[in-house]
């Protein structure tokens, strides 16, 4: 059976609205392209080395959209990598699939994503933060990768936004760090709901 990777950067308080532009989601929120100014090399080469194994690429219809429009026209390993795999979206609409190998998936979105696991090794969510929040819901995924900026935003759409269900999470691998103060985490979803205790005890 194939896995599930939730790819998201965001903030301090877990803010993950419009990291990478100021039009991707402008709704009531001022601070579209947070992250460019934060970014650096080493960014980039973890998302790089993050990426390698993907077979499939799973996105909301508003990703869906950003990404057909920009990576169809963009060169490099990223572009590369983006360009070949399979993409689906999901969305109760009708979106236009004008990216190369795009499929739209079911109404029934639980066993959509579930039926991507059979067919693929590595699957990855990048963005797509209302789909996100679905999957982390229904506990359909397996890794939850998260570049947390040093910057608080204190309004926009969060990672955690209330639908979330108790979870344990194993921390893959010691956390990293870029020259400008982004931790890369990435944590593995685990068995059973966290417990409780006594300090004293």
């Amino acid at each position: 059976m194939g896995t599930i990777h939730i790819d998201l950067f965001t903030t301090l308080d877990l803010v993950a609205q419009a990291p990478g532009g100021r039009q991707e989601d402008p709704d009531g929120f001022p601070f579209g392209g947070w992250q460019a100014p934060l970014i650096d090399e080493s960014d980039g080469r973890q998302v790089t080395d993050n990426m390698r194994g993907m077979d499939a690429l799973l996105l909301g219809r508003r990703t869906y959209d950003i990404f057909a429009a920009y990576w169809p026209h963009q060169t490099g390993e990223i572009a590369d990598l983006l360009n070949r795999v399979p993409k689906y979206v999901a969305s109760r609409g009708n979106p236009h699939l004008t990216w190369a190998d795009s499929a739209q998936l079911g109404p029934d979105l639980v066993s959509a994503v579930r039926s991507l696991r059979d067919k693929h090794e590595k699957v990855h969510v990048i963005g797509s933060l209302n789909l996100v929040q679905t999957l982390l819901r229904e506990r359909l995924f397996d890794q939850l990768n998260l570049w947390v900026y040093p910057i608080v935003l204190g309004t926009g759409k969060k990672l955690f936004d209330g639908g979330e269900v108790p979870a344990n999470l194993t921390l893959l691998e010691p956390a990293t760090t870029s020259s400008r103060g982004a931790v890369h985490l990435r944590y593995g979803l685990a068995e059973g709901v966290p417990a409780t205790g006594e300090m004293g005890a």
